[in-house]
């Protein structure tokens, strides 16, 4: 079962860079607070990896950007659970609340490590029950 959550946002004056857009670092941000609403829908918060004994530190990034975003633009953040096998493969989508259009989407990989920071092979399986069931 796919999981999936959103936020709504509206880009702020400190993030806009000289060319008066937003600086392209910060949509990464923007990912990272739709993950933070993903991960709580299920009540698997940062708090509940680490009482499992688990950190799951993002292993690579990707985002592709469609067009800018502008100060005060309204936009919806999507963030969707993909697969749970040797990583958390999280997608996202970035949409333009007023015109629906896309305005850029990407993906996060997470591998599961013990707090000592080592990598697991794959995703436990007392974490996808935490997740799935």
């Amino acid at each position: 079962m796919k999981k999936s959550a959103s936020i709504d946002l509206e880009i702020p004056f400190h993030d806009i860079d000289i060319l008066g857009i937003a600086w392209h670092g910060h949509y990464y941000k923007y990912f990272e607070l739709a993950r933070t609403a993903l991960f709580r829908s299920f009540d698997f918060d940062i708090a509940k990896m680490k009482a499992m004994g688990y950190i799951f530190p993002v292993i690579e990034s990707q985002c592709r950007y469609v067009r800018p975003l502008s100060y005060g633009q309204q936009v919806q953040v999507c963030a969707s659970l993909d697969k749970h096998i040797s990583y958390l493969l999280i997608s996202y989508t970035i949409i333009d609340i007023i015109s629906g259009k896309r305005v850029a989407y990407g993906h996060t990989k997470q591998a599961a490590c013990h707090q000592d920071g080592s990598m697991l092979l794959a995703i436990p399986d007392e974490v996808i029950h935490a997740i799935f069931d």
